[in-house]
């Protein structure tokens, strides 16, 4: 497992966090939160990518 080093204000923000909604850890709700952003960019990316076809086929300027 990596470890990755955080500003200890951003720590205790997700700590307070992660106990608000219930995670059993920090570690889990930092997980939890990288998983969804990943999510996230993948989408754009792919609709990025449809509206660079769109542009390339004329229908979008």
């Amino acid at each position: 497992m990596s470890k990755v080093a955080v500003e200890p204000s951003l720590y205790d923000r997700a700590k307070k966090a992660a106990e608000t909604a219930g995670y059993s850890s920090v570690d889990e709700f930092i997980a939890h939160c990288i998983e969804n952003e990943l999510k996230r960019m993948k989408v754009e990316s792919a609709e990025s990518q449809v509206a660079n076809q769109l542009r390339g086929l004329g229908y979008l300027k």
